[in-house]
């Protein structure tokens, strides 16, 4: 199985009006480099690429927009996106964007499930011009040994107070399963796996029963010591929404919401991994 295929969350995109912000925020917490995309900046409006230390394609990007809306969506690989859509929105997702062709590059669409958090849909790019480095990151994803670096989107996370419409919707939108994981810092939890996956790639956190509690779905980075990640976000004007908690033999994980509000995971290995 291919680690691009359709149903993978391959991809993640923040959307600001100012992109300054959010690299000046990234970048020295995560070690990210950026890379203007020329043929995805339309109308004045950059579509900047975002790459992890050491990495050699980019995992997600920065998409100004002309609203107030400070957002950072999952971004799921599509085979049919117009078809994806129908498929979901009968399945009780609400369209945001329609399907939308950029240029050569991709067929877009951004959806919000049952729940109301944000994903897009996109197309794998069969321009000539991208087909050797797709080619070069799936063989450097594919090394035996491959550890994503510090800094790399290395999972996601769903939080919810329905788990049964939301794992309902995931597994007939997208093939995803879901395995019952313990609890963390009190909290059921669920391992994710994409269609046809060995390994997990998501976590999602069962919020059923607990009020006030967030809705959210969001893209989940690798770094050294989530703990120190944590305070470093906070130093930076971010809100440490859940803090760093564990089980023993698992990840430190912890919820951050940057200064625009915008969540995202923070995860680091077992102590002594």
């Amino acid at each position: 199985m291919s680690l691009l295929s359709p149903g993978q969350a391959v991809w993640f995109e923040i959307g600001t009006t100012d992109p300054e912000t959010v690299t000046g925020f990234y970048g020295p917490l995560l070690g990210w480099s950026f890379e203007v995309d020329p043929d995805s900046s339309v109308d004045g409006r950059t579509y900047t690429r975002i790459l992890a230390p050491g990495a050699p394609w980019p995992m997600g990007a920065i998409q100004q927009g002309d609203t107030d809306d400070e957002v950072i969506n999952l971004s799921i690989l599509s085979a049919d996106v117009p078809a994806d859509v129908d498929k979901l929105t009968a399945l009780g997702a609400t369209v945001v964007v329609p399907a939308t062709q950029v240029a050569d590059v991709t067929v877009f669409a951004r959806l919000a499930d049952p729940r109301g958090n944000l994903f897009s849909l996109f197309s794998q790019s069969t321009s000539q011009r991208f087909e050797e480095r797709i080619a070069g990151t799936e063989e450097y994803m594919a090394q035996a040994a491959f550890t994503p670096p510090p800094g790399a989107m290395a999972g996601f996370e769903i939080g919810t107070t329905d788990p049964k419409t939301t794992t309902a919707f995931y597994t007939d939108g997208f093939g995803w399963r879901f395995e019952e994981a313990g609890t963390i810092g009190g909290v059921p939890c669920q391992t994710v796996y994409g269609p046809g996956a060995e390994h997990p790639s998501g976590l999602l956190w069962d919020y059923s029963g607990q009020f006030g509690a967030a809705e959210h779905m969001m893209p989940a980075f690798l770094v050294t010591d989530a703990a120190t990640a944590a305070h470093a976000a906070r130093e930076k004007g971010a809100t440490v929404e859940q803090p760093p908690s564990s089980v023993p033999g698992a990840p430190v994980r912890a919820r951050i919401r940057d200064p625009h509000g915008r969540r995202f995971g923070l995860f680091s290995p077992p102590a002594g991994a």
